[in-house]
């Protein structure tokens, strides 16, 4: 038995490589993509450590040339489903007592195996399945799942250090058990990272999962699948299972033994989650935990102090890098009227230097939406704008589907604040802009915190102090990660833990120890060194009486 007590260095973040011209990660990338994209593979489901292969099929294909076809991913049927809760269950009995060393030092043979030799892998499955360019790939598959798999090692150790005081003659401690039962993860299409570390947060923690990942996620996903095997994750403590999501889910949410959620995606389908569990609560064995961050309606509010140059590449970035396809990308934006010309016309000759195609020509700042029906809904809202008089689109607005689902990064200046694309999520690269009057600046920090249900993300822009300092006050509950001077894209694991609340979640904050809580169920143990043998107290002694 090792008895040492093991100190975890705090990690560095993970440094983001340049992919320049004649680089060897440039080299490598290409050449992964190029052998991704003459295979097509089978992806199994993996319950119990086995390969599952159901025979129910879906294609998996490229959103900037959706006729190719990268792979066939089995889905699971109500059978298989609970397969991998029984799987869950039975090695979570192992797993809860397995040394946090151990699972530390898993957690860290995922994040080096990232590190070096699958760099080029996952980046290229996220490009070609997810339809990035090289550079989001790099600071989201890569380096933010890197950065997950490390910090969140480091923060666990500071988790379990957290000891209550003793006293003389007693010893108290705390032990920080997992939850009782399995967690059930939803992750998204959007992040690589996030759906490592929708499984990989709780697992730290002496959890075993069940892990429903998104269909248009599918190729990437799996890798890290594969990955975490390689890293010496036990057979069953993560069970990966495809399907339909509505039909996972009423298979896995009235189980019993349902132990928590680990959840990002639509407000729409967390709230139907949530009041699933609402109508089994009397049914489980303990109050699940559910933890979730959804959508934003997230917005750049810019005081006429503020630097025209700063304020346009920050709207630019902010919402139309990844095809504004983050829960955090600008959506709206507020600019008073003495600044709006020359704002406008930054934009306008940023947008005209875009350029939109496959993420493996590197020249490419935007690629593809993710599917038909997000590019339908999309381009429904584009089309909104064009038909109302309360709206105009200036920049954009066009899309094509014919090969890949293309949108030109898209501007919309409304007449009316409330219009709906101020106030509904859009999720693509779609940016919305009220011009208020210079003089109504604080009227439009109240018009802000009052447009969206959302409370994920905001940025204010302003050299004079006393606005950046008013707007914080104002908007205390409108972002969960709040910018001075900045995009409200970018969060970095370990410096911005991400989260908001109101609509937008739970705010446990990915990214920090905060979001390791919420797979805990602590345990207090105090040991009385010398117990009393005299059931009297001193001062029922009779000779005080």
């Amino acid at each position: 038995m090792n008895n040492a007590i093991f100190s975890l260095e705090k990690p560095q973040n993970e440094p983001i490589k340049s992919y320049a011209p004649g680089s060897a990660e440039r080299k490598a990338l290409i050449e992964s993509m190029d052998k991704m994209t003459t295979e097509v593979i089978d992806i199994p489901l993996i319950i119990g450590g086995k390969e599952i292969y159901t025979g129910i099929t879906e294609d998996v294909v490229m959103p900037h040339n959706h006729g190719h076809i990268l792979a066939r991913s089995h889905q699971a049927t109500s059978k298989e489903i609970t397969m991998a809760i029984e799987a869950a269950m039975k090695a979570h009995r192992d797993w809860e007592s397995v040394s946090w060393v151990e699972r530390m030092s898993i957690s860290m043979k995922a994040a080096e195996l990232m590190t070096k030799k699958y760099r080029a892998a996952i980046n290229a499955t996220t490009m070609l399945g997810q339809s990035k360019n090289v550079y989001q790939a790099e600071i989201d598959a890569a380096c933010e799942s890197i950065d997950f798999l490390k910090f969140n090692a480091w923060f666990m150790s500071d988790v379990y250090n957290n000891q209550p005081q003793s006293e003389p003659g007693i010893i108290n401690r705390i032990e920080y058990r997992p939850l009782e039962g399995f967690v059930f993860a939803v992750t998204p299409f959007n992040f690589t990272s996030i759906a490592s570390n929708l499984n990989m947060a709780p697992v730290l923690m002496g959890n075993t999962m069940v892990w429903k990942p998104s269909h248009t996620a599918m190729y990437s996903n799996y890798l890290l699948m594969k990955i975490f095997q390689e890293a010496g994750l036990p057979d069953g403590v993560i069970n990966f299972i495809p399907g339909d999501g509505p039909a996972v889910g009423e298979a896995v949410i009235p189980n019993r033994d349902l132990g928590g959620i680990h959840f990002t995606g639509s407000n729409a389908t967390f709230n139907r989650i949530w009041k699933r569990v609402a109508t089994n609560i009397e049914h489980y064995k303990s109050y699940p935990r559910i933890v979730g961050e959804t959508g934003g309606k997230d917005f750049i509010m810019v005081h006429p102090s503020a630097n025209p140059d700063e304020v346009s590449t920050a709207m630019v970035r902010g919402s139309f890098e990844f095809q504004g396809q983050k829960c955090s990308a600008a959506s709206r934006a507020y600019v008073p009227e003495s600044m709006w010309p020359e704002v406008k016309q930054k934009i306008g000759e940023m947008i005209d230097e875009i350029k939109i195609g496959d993420p493996r020509d590197f020249g490419n700042f935007m690629n593809a939406v993710i599917d038909e029906k997000a590019f339908n809904r999309i381009m429904g809202y584009i089309n909104k704008a064009r038909e109302s008089a309360d709206a105009a689109v200036i920049f954009g607005g066009n899309g094509d589907k014919s090969e890949g689902y293309f949108i030109e990064p898209t501007v919309i200046q409304v007449a009316n604040p409330h219009f709906i694309t101020m106030e509904e999520e859009i999720f693509g690269p779609v940016l919305s802009i009220f011009v208020y009057k210079d003089k109504e600046f604080e009227e439009t920090l109240q018009l802000i915190d009052q447009t969206s249900p959302y409370g994920l993300t905001g940025s204010i822009f302003a050299l004079d102090r006393s606005a950046l300092t008013r707007a914080c006050n104002v908007l205390k509950y409108s972002a969960g990660n709040f910018y001075y001077n900045d995009k409200p894209t970018g969060a970095v694991v370990g410096q911005q833990p991400f989260g908001g609340s109101r609509q937008s979640g739970t705010n446990d904050k990915a990214g920090s120890h905060l979001n390791l809580f919420r797979w805990i169920n602590p345990r207090t143990i105090k040991e009385n060194l010398v117990p009393p043998t005299d059931f009297r107290y001193p001062f029922m002694n009779p000779e005080m009486l």
